[in-house]
């Protein structure tokens, strides 16, 4: 199956989403970037309000047609997506004892300019965060299946025709302002044109990091699933790039779904449960990067690389706050900033450097986890749904 014309045309408007941002980012004034800022802060409250409800509306009526395999599959999805972040952590620290102490990167990075008050701000609180939403989902789901509820079960089908309207019509429309906007703030302050080449080098090391572990987890699908990967990863062009724009798996979610639909190798249900669980649960590229980006502050601002032992417990208990961080921008290096003190024994220097560096590339470890997913949904299809049947035909 070929991508359709609208595939190319939504990339197309998010290449100039980025586009229009750096420009205007470049060459705008105070007056303008707090309208700017404004429009990004109206677009980001109805983009993450409506997140908690697509994901109660996907994975929730998944879950009732998954049948009596849903409560194996969550469980096998949470076990594959532990074990890829550590697996990306493991492989980033093998990475960095290796060529970390060969390079030299200067340790102090450019200030920022700060970014003007906003001219209109306008709160729209979620009903609930993203991980209660994908509990709250799989209590409703679980709960539905095992009491048989027909009344609820239509309900939920409901529900999910109704937030596949509001992906749609609402969600997918202001995307590209939303990353316009973005990159205008990021160029603006200078975080690209300043803070991007101190640590040029770590940040492409990083993202040939998430380009080998994405290629790991799709060879390890194919295997368990005895399909083409490339059936699957073909259609995340979309998904990536606003992934790049947003630099959150939980804003991602609606073109994510979309994406994952469009593949003839996975099954609809398992697709609708695997792809949300995945965006808040499976963050194997910014744990890679998180893992790279502590080991060179330790040698930067502390004159060594931690040592195995702790590198090894710091490992395993990042990839548990993976698991638990909320899918917005920086949610894992946040979640994780507890470890980073105390197994690692950062002061303020270096979590601050950390919450800097971690910055300038949050966009593509998001992307990459983004990306994972569908080897995380092509994995638990080839589990649970072996003979390949009752696939969809693509959208």
């Amino acid at each position: 199956m070929t991508q359709s014309k609208s595939d190319f045309g939504f990339i197309l408007r998010l290449l100039l989403g980025i586009a229009a941002g750096v420009a205007i980012g470049s060459v705008a004034g105070l007056n303008t970037m707090q309208v700017v800022g404004s429009i990004k802060h109206i677009c980001g409250q109805l983009i993450f309000y409506a997140v908690p409800l697509v994901i109660i509306g996907f994975v929730a009526p998944s879950i009732t047609k998954l049948g009596q395999n849903a409560s194996k599959m969550l469980t096998a999805a949470i076990v594959i997506a532990y074990t890829s972040s550590i697996g990306a952590a493991f492989f980033a620290m093998v990475t960095g004892y290796t060529i970390l102490p060969h390079l030299t990167v200067p340790t102090e990075v450019a200030g920022l300019q700060a970014l003007p008050e906003l001219v209109f701000k306008f709160n729209i609180p979620p009903l609930m965060p993203v991980m209660t939403a994908l509990v709250t989902a799989l209590i409703l789901g679980i709960a539905t299946l095992i009491t048989q509820a027909k009344t609820m079960e239509s309900l939920l089908d409901e529900f999910e025709r109704i937030m596949m309207l509001v992906v749609q019509k609402l969600v997918l429309p202001i995307l590209p302002i939303f990353i316009a906007t973005t990159f205008a703030e990021l160029t603006f302050e200078g975080s690209i044109t300043r803070q991007a080449p101190v640590f040029l080098v770590v940040i492409l090391l990083a993202l040939a990091g998430h380009l080998v572990w994405l290629t790991v987890l799709y060879a390890i699908a194919a295997i368990i699933s005895r399909r083409s990967p490339w059936q699957v990863v073909r259609h995340y062009g979309p998904a990536y790039l606003t992934a790049v724009g947003t630099m959150s798996s939980a804003a991602t979610l609606p073109v994510s779904l979309s994406c994952i639909r469009k593949s003839t190798m996975v099954r609809r249900d398992i697709a609708d449960f695997a792809v949300p669980l995945g965006a808040t649960i499976h963050l194997c590229g910014s744990v890679l990067t998180e893992t790279l980006f502590v080991m060179l502050i330790s040698l930067l601002l502390y004159g060594a690389l931690p040592s195995l032992g702790t590198m090894v417990l710091f490992i395993l208990l990042l990839g548990i706050f993976a698991v638990g961080a909320p899918g917005v921008p920086g949610g894992t290096v946040m979640a994780s900033l507890g470890i980073v003190t105390t197994v690692l024994g950062f002061d303020a220097a270096g979590v601050a450097l950390l919450l800097a560096i971690f910055a300038l590339q949050d966009s593509f470890g998001t992307a990459c986890n983004v990306t994972g997913d569908g080897a995380i949904a092509l994995m638990l299809d080839g589990i649970f749904n072996p003979e390949a049947k009752n696939l969809q035909t693509g959208v």
